[in-house]
């Protein structure tokens, strides 16, 4: 099981904390958690904590965006028929619907959108795709948040007298596809200054670009930044940059005026609170994944691009049907993964996790996988059987490259892809048993002995005496928080339980009200940590946690999530 975790405090540059404290004249502990997400000077600052909408990059600075932007043009005047293609995954089917309305609304032409079955197709352009846009006559096809890889696809979408534009994010190859224009910051000799920007991100740059063009307000291409924003959230991809401000105002659409299809979502999920991008991952990206894990990703683009609001409620409730349905098949999968594990002493002594059963669903073997290493810390691969092949998904710990593991493994598998955290592989089923041993020797022999153990990142030591309300509400300010801008993480040491009034509350969780002998208390809630409840008892102890307001008889206080606790030093 999950070992004690390792606590590491950031390093920061002390010189830096104390310019910026001489300029912004706020407690060198906020200073510290500026420094450490790469923030110095003043003019940093300020943009750090009032993003504005003119920061944004010019999409012209783009490399293919002109060409992009032309063939588009082009098109609409020749009344040729375009299809938007796109993934199935959350970034692939918001960035499909933006682009999708976007074009609809300007064009009275023939416009269609396409998203691979993923179970029929699997990931990225799909060779049924471009025979359906060529048997329809559609001669320009726009890819998002897919395309990079596809060199041959691509090649024989030009054969059939296709033109491609590519807009996507993932990493390039040394040869790229013969697309008439590539819209990627990652590809070679592209000015672009920001480099993170989600497949949505990129579609999103395409529709300021032509907006500018075509002499549209800003706002024409504004109105979709609370899809842009749940595409940045549901793929975890840096919120610094570009990626915080279009996030910032993606997150104010999303809870002042979003579109039909997120406020129902909303209201099926019923949230009635303000929207975090906390909420965006684990709230609305579920419910809009859920349509391409479970049947049909179409689904989704459906219910961004669809007007009348009479289908709409129908449209959200499938989504969320299928999130029901997911969950299910999630918690059973889980639960039967764990059992194989329990079970198994040589399973349990291994440095990696690979389990297989024919039957599991191939649209949560990677949730499973995730699952899987809050319970057993290490890479893990949960396979599958589908169309005769086994297929299944990785997830990595914290500094292990999982891909690199796989890629070792090669000559066991039929297809295989990913980066550094996430991967999937396809092979033929009489090879699994020579997969999962030569994958355990693969890891065993590379990984270090500190990565099998979690770690736990803080930003700053606190005394309980820092912990007021007009530092949490500078600390708000740090959102949105994601990758790159976690929500900062404190310490505090030699901490005694107040009177004997931490408790362990439902048999599972700690209740914490902790005091240093400066008699400021402190209250804090540790969810399914009842173990650590002796600890506390005894004291002192030191503790990790964020912070958070707890509302309470209509009294609002400040309060601990802790996230883990251990003998004072």
């Amino acid at each position: 099981m999950a070992n004690d975790k390792r606590w590491t405090l950031k390093p920061a540059d002390e010189t830096c904390i104390k310019e910026l404290h001489s300029v912004l004249r706020v407690s060198p502990i906020l200073c510290r958690l500026l420094v450490v997400r790469g923030v110095s000077g003043y003019d940093n600052a300020k943009t750090f904590f009032r993003p504005e909408l003119s920061q944004l990059h010019d999409p012209f600075l783009m490399k293919g965006m002109k060409e992009a932007v032309g063939r588009i043009t082009d098109a609409i005047e020749w009344h040729e028929k375009i299809m938007v293609y796109g993934d199935y995954d959350v970034d692939g089917t918001t960035a499909v619907a933006c682009m999708y309305s976007f074009l609809r609304s300007q064009y009275k032409g023939d416009i269609t959108y396409y998203v691979p079955h993923r179970y029929r197709e699997g990931y990225g352009v799909s060779k049924a795709g471009i025979d359906h846009a060529h048997e329809h006559g559609y001669t320009l096809m726009i890819t998002l948040d897919c395309g990079i890889k596809s060199v041959e696809l691509v090649k024989y979408a030009k054969t059939l007298g296709i033109d491609v534009i590519i807009c996507d994010h993932h990493t390039p190859d040394h040869t790229l596809p013969p697309a008439f224009a590539i819209l990627n910051p990652k590809q070679e000799g592209c000015p672009y200054p920001y480099k993170e920007l989600s497949g949505c991100g990129i579609g999103f740059k395409l529709i300021c670009a032509l907006a500018r063009k075509w002499g549209l307000p800003d706002e024409t291409a504004y109105q979709y930044l609370d899809l842009v924003a749940t595409s940045i959230a549901a793929d975890i991809v840096p919120i610094d940059g570009e990626n915080r401000v279009l996030a910032y105002y993606g997150l104010k659409k999303v809870n002042e005026n979003p579109s039909p299809g997120i406020r129902t979502l909303k209201q099926l999920a019923d949230v009635k609170k303000e929207l975090t991008i906390s909420d965006l991952v684990f709230v609305i990206g579920p419910r809009v994944n859920a349509a391409g894990r479970m049947d049909d990703a179409r689904k989704a683009v459906e219910l961004f691009i669809e007007e009348d609001p009479e289908k709409i409620p129908e449209l959200a409730e499938a989504l969320h049907s299928d999130n029901f349905d997911r969950k299910e098949v999630d918690k059973m999968t889980t639960e039967e993964a764990l059992a194989m594990l329990q079970t198994d002493a040589i399973l349990q002594q291994r440095k990696s996790t690979v389990l297989y059963q024919s039957h599991w669903h191939k649209g949560v073997v990677g949730i499973v996988a995730s699952r899987l290493i809050d319970h057993y810390y290490r890479p893990t691969i949960v396979l599958t059987l589908s169309n005769d092949k086994v297929t299944g998904s990785a997830r990595s710990v914290s500094g292990f490259n999982i891909y690199d593991a796989i890629h070792e493994c090669r000559d066991l598998l039929e297809n295989y892809g990913g980066h550094f955290y996430a991967a999937g592989m396809t092979m033929h089923p009489d090879n699994v048993g020579a997969f999962v041993n030569k994958f355990e020797q693969v890891v065993s022999s590379t990984i270090p002995p500190h990565l099998l153990v979690p770690e736990i990142e803080i930003d700053a030591e606190l005394k309980l005496s820092d912990i007021k309300l007009p530092f949490y509400n500078i600390v708000k300010q740090f959102e949105p928080f994601g990758p790159s801008n976690m929500r900062p993480v404190f310490l505090t040491r030699h901490v005694y339980d107040f009177r004997g009034n931490s408790r362990v509350v439902k048999e599972q969780h700690l209740r914490i009200v902790a005091h240093q002998h400066n008699g400021i208390t402190i209250d804090g809630i540790g969810f399914n940590m009842a173990d650590k409840y002796p600890i506390v008892r005894q004291g002192p102890f030191d503790v990790v946690y964020t912070l958070d307001e707890n509302e309470f008889n209509g009294r609002t206080s400040l309060q601990m999530k802790v996230i883990d606790v251990r003998v004072a030093e």
